[in-house]
């Protein structure tokens, strides 16, 4: 977008925060050149449809920042693990492999307070406790279990041989701020998987 372009939005009753950091996350920033968005039949025809919101957006840095404009003085420290390779399973046979899930959703009924778990696959859950997650409430549900659970899907890809198994448990961790804590469930579902056998995790947060 042109810089006159940011001046015309607040001429056109666009509606910000009062809260700096809280109008950075609204307001498209005040660069010169022209930012567009066109179809490869705009492309080809030379039209441009010019673009009101930013395509990529620094989840790191926009975090640090609405924190900090909160009085929070020490940033969040990411996970980095640079060591850690990343492991491909793109055209492996997983005819025999034991496949689990990891969920942030927890079975009914749910007692605080919340901890990492262990929950037999068979049989599927019909429901998870979802409530107190961030979901968008108002567009869609989490009624269809097999959305964000998918034991039922696997299940069909252990019978038509494309998998070897399903883990005979799921696992379950809270959504928690504390790295330590976080560590130490990951190490303790970690050990649950091994005494499972399980060969592939499918991580689903919810």
């Amino acid at each position: 977008m042109s810089p006159g372009d940011a001046d015309q939005s607040q001429a056109e009753g666009l509606d910000h925060p009062e809260d700096p950091a809280l109008r950075d996350f609204a307001t498209v920033p005040k660069i010169g050149w022209r930012c567009c968005v066109t179809t490869v039949e705009g492309m080809e025809a030379g039209q441009n449809t010019p673009q009101t919101h930013r395509r990529v957006v620094s989840y790191i840095d926009k975090s640090r920042e609405y924190y900090a404009a909160h009085g929070y003085e020490q940033p969040y420290r990411w996970a980095s693990y640079d060591t850690v390779p990343f492991e491909s399973w793109v055209g492996r046979d997983l005819s025999g492999a034991r496949v689990g899930v990891v969920t942030t959703t927890y079975p009914l009924p749910f007692e605080e307070p919340k901890r990492v778990y262990a929950h037999p696959s068979d049989p599927v859950p019909d429901a998870m406790f979802t409530r107190d997650l961030s979901w968008d409430k108002d567009a869609t549900h989490t009624d269809d279990v097999g959305t964000f659970l998918p034991l039922a899907a696997l299940n069909r890809l252990a019978e038509d041989g494309v998998i070897g198994s399903v883990a005979p448990r799921f696992y379950g961790v809270p959504t928690d701020y504390s790295q330590r804590r976080t560590h130490a469930d990951a190490e303790q579902i970690v050990a649950w998987a091994k005494q499972d056998a399980v060969d592939i995790m499918v991580l689903v947060p919810l």
